[in-house]
């Protein structure tokens, strides 16, 4: 049964939370008293609908529905989830949770997108405060895992896992939780670093991005210092920077005045930084350089590239009906693009080869299969490109078994868009081999006995034609 989410607030927030639920199959009911909401709402969807696909070698799930709707009780009359993510006044997220509590279960979990305040504040006059808690979410939501959870429920991870994302339980209720205490601290010297003339907007920026910013995206801090101590690790570490705190190194404690002067000339630089892009552009480059590092953090299984390959092992494979067999069904990501925008024809290979792994799959030659010491080697692969593919662009590969005699596996692969527009072809042949010799070999029977069966019910299908096979 199809779940359904609340979004109380349609902001960059309540847009990226809306997203995150949408593209992993639950639908969506938001309400935003802005006249401008479905317009904003939109064009945060259209980002994500983009992007976040391009995480998974999977296909995510059909996309939810979303309804914009009147009032605060319709949103939120029958759903499973609601998540709150109004401006931070505390007096309106009180009265927001007033009009919830009127027309909602006593028992649906509420989650509030709260960057600063407490439980114990938010909870304040509520009937069930037991089902209030703080869900605090990093923008863009619907592409960076990790939610602060601060007296949450146990029932509130299992939902936020299903999406693809990172419940990080707070031991106890602090103004601000965890991570903006981290990012205030770096924010606060950062504007005396531009009020004393030490560094500009841009410098600042580059002083992270080139980096810091590098080690903390998949070692975080303590790790990282760990390093910085050698084969000694963190005591050594804390022995010799120990000392340090004691130095004027930082201004933590001591705020700049917020004077006009300030605000201008941090606004200054930063147009002079990057005003020449709009919003929506920045967006799409931040967007973009995320999936390729959380990409390339999935193909080392580390830090939040771990988490989408655990959500990935979620998602429905294939279908693998038997003629042709359904091997691939994805999204092109951005990493898989080049110099002129469109997918290298070195992908088209990876995507072919994940498609003859599917096939290996369907007859029976598993992970199990080739622990017991046998598998299939590609031997020769022939590759016509017909259009081109672009990122964010749906593709589906089709697989037919033309020859799985003996040794052999011979495979015809096709390549379609969204619209069953062919876009490449491939004939490839595999052959089987004991993994200890390295040799050829005969498969083993139940092995034999699938791939006849395939084989023959394939053999029904159409044939590819003499100019398709090269």
């Amino acid at each position: 049964m199809t779940k359904t989410a609340a979004i109380i607030g349609g902001g960059v927030i309540g847009g990226g939370w809306a997203a995150r639920f949408l593209f992993n199959g639950w639908n969506v009911k938001l309400f935003d008293p802005d006249p401008e909401a479905e317009r904003k709402i939109g064009e945060v969807l259209a980002n994500a609908r983009r992007t976040l696909p391009m995480l998974y070698d999977r296909a995510l799930p059909p996309e939810g529905r979303l309804t914009h709707v009147a009032t605060i009780a319709e949103a939120v009359s029958d759903v499973d989830w609601i998540q709150e993510s109004v401006p931070e006044r505390l007096d309106l997220k009180h009265r927001v949770y007033a009009e919830i509590e009127t027309a909602a279960a006593p028992d649906t979990l509420v989650g509030s997108s709260t960057s600063g305040f407490k439980p114990s504040e938010l909870r304040a006059g509520s009937i069930h405060p037991e089902r209030l808690f703080v869900a605090h979410p990093f923008n863009p939501v619907y592409l960076l895992p990790v939610i602060e959870l601060v007296g949450a429920p146990d029932a509130a991870s299992a939902p936020l896992r299903a999406v693809g994302l990172y419940p990080l339980t707070v031991r106890k209720e602090i103004d601000a939780h965890i991570a903006d205490r981290l990012l205030e601290a770096v924010w606060r010297e950062s504007l005396w670093l531009v009020k004393d003339g030490i560094a500009t907007t841009e410098e600042i920026d580059d002083a992270i991005r080139y980096g810091f910013g590098l080690r903390w995206a998949q070692m975080g801090l303590f790790e990282t210092y760990r390093i910085a101590g050698g084969e000694a690790g963190m005591k050594h570490f804390m022995a010799q920077f120990g000392p340090a705190l004691e130095w004027p190194w930082t201004k933590l404690m001591d705020v700049p005045e917020f004077t006009q002067e300030l605000v201008d000339l941090i606004a200054d630089q930063s147009d002079a930084q990057s005003g020449h892009l709009t919003i929506r552009e920045l967006e799409r480059m931040r967007d973009d350089n995320l999936v390729a590092m959380m990409r390339a953090l999935k193909a080392r299984d580390a830090a939040a590239g771990k988490l989408i390959t655990e959500h990935e092992a979620t998602l429905s494979a294939p279908t693998a009906e038997n003629a042709p067999l359904t091997t691939v069904d994805r999204i092109v990501p951005i990493d898989w693009t080049d110099y002129n925008g469109h997918m290298n024809e070195s992908r088209f290979g990876q995507a072919f080869s994940d498609a003859a792994d599917a096939v290996m799959v369907a007859v029976g030659a598993d992970a199990d299969y080739v622990a017991s010491g046998l598998s299939y080697f590609t031997v020769d692969i022939r590759i016509r490109f017909l259009d081109e593919a672009k990122a964010g662009e749906r593709i589906c590969v089709k697989s037919q078994i033309l020859d799985g005699t003996g040794k052999k596996l011979r495979l015809f692969h096709r390549m379609l868009n969204a619209a069953g527009e062919e876009m490449a072809t491939a004939e490839q042949l595999l052959i089987h081999v004991s993994l200890e010799t390295r040799r050829a070999c005969d498969p083993d029977a139940p092995l034999q006995l699938r791939l006849k069966q395939l084989t023959q019910a394939h053999a029904a299908m159409p044939q590819p034609a003499e100019k398709e096979r090269l």
